[in-house]
């Protein structure tokens, strides 16, 4: 755990923006070199990425906010909710906002939505899978008390006082990298427009649930085992499945001409 990548003056420069940043870079370069294929130029997925990064910065810090106000916030002044760079940035949050903000933008230049989702949906996976390692080096989004010879142990004045946990950000990094690598084999089979978008949903609805059981920085658990994400989780997982029929269209039939 190491917070401080380097020092610009008296400025502090946060692993966890370093590692964000560049899980937004990858991503959108990814992106970008698969837009040609649908039609779409790789200069519309660049010019997206403000959008997108602003509405997953906002998105992402609002729900922190609401999850943590208790546990992190409560008795601070009132500028740490700015502080994104000090961590705090749930990606959930952040991706709703982001797929928010990015329909305005289609919207915006008359783009199509579910071509854009597919160009973009590998990307995500393998921006997050880099981005979440900055969670690691930020000592957040920690796993529960474990003796599996994997654990980690983060220092003593962490929250967790040092004992072996589970490394669940490294076990979503690791998730999500097979995830892109099926996306990006999907992409090129895809049978409708929309698909890879809805698989990529589906799919890490699934992931983020799994993990979710091995996590250890959550106060309260509904029902006595589900984690806030989990029930996110359901909820998304409901609409790619929602997305996936109502998009799915039959293949066009060649027409043969009458004699």
């Amino acid at each position: 755990m190491h917070k401080i990548a380097f020092q610009i003056g008296a400025l502090p420069i946060h692993w966890y923006g370093v590692f964000v940043a560049l899980g937004f870079g990858v991503g959108l370069w990814n992106a970008s070199r698969r837009a040609s294929k649908v039609g779409i130029s790789p200069d519309t997925v660049w010019d997206s990425g403000l959008w997108i990064i602003v509405g997953t910065i906002v998105g992402a810090r609002l729900l922190y906010v609401l999850t943590y106000w208790q546990q992190d916030l409560a008795g601070k002044p009132w500028t740490e909710i700015f502080m994104v760079h000090h961590g705090g940035l749930v990606f959930y949050g952040g991706f709703i906002g982001a797929v928010l903000c990015t329909v305005v933008y289609l919207i915006v230049k008359k783009l199509p939505l579910w071509k854009f989702g597919d160009v973009m949906a590998p990307g995500i996976a393998l921006g997050y899978a880099i981005g979440r390692i900055g969670c690691l080096m930020n000592g957040c989004c920690y796993g529960a008390p474990t003796s599996v010879p994997w654990a980690i142990h983060f220092p003593k004045d962490h929250e967790t006082g040092g004992v072996g946990v589970h490394p669940t950000v490294i076990y979503e990094t690791l998730l999500n990298i097979p995830l892109y690598f099926f996306l990006a084999w999907l992409f090129h089979r895809r049978k409708f427009d929309g698909q890879v978008f809805a698989t990529y949903l589906m799919g890490y609805a699934v992931l983020r649930s799994f993990v979710e059981f091995f996590r250890g920085d959550y106060q309260v658990l509904y029902g006595g085992w589900a984690t806030q994400a989990h029930l996110i989780s359901f909820g998304i997982f409901i609409a790619g499945l929602i997305l996936f029929f109502t998009l799915r269209r039959p293949l066009p039939q060649p027409r043969h001409e009458r004699a």
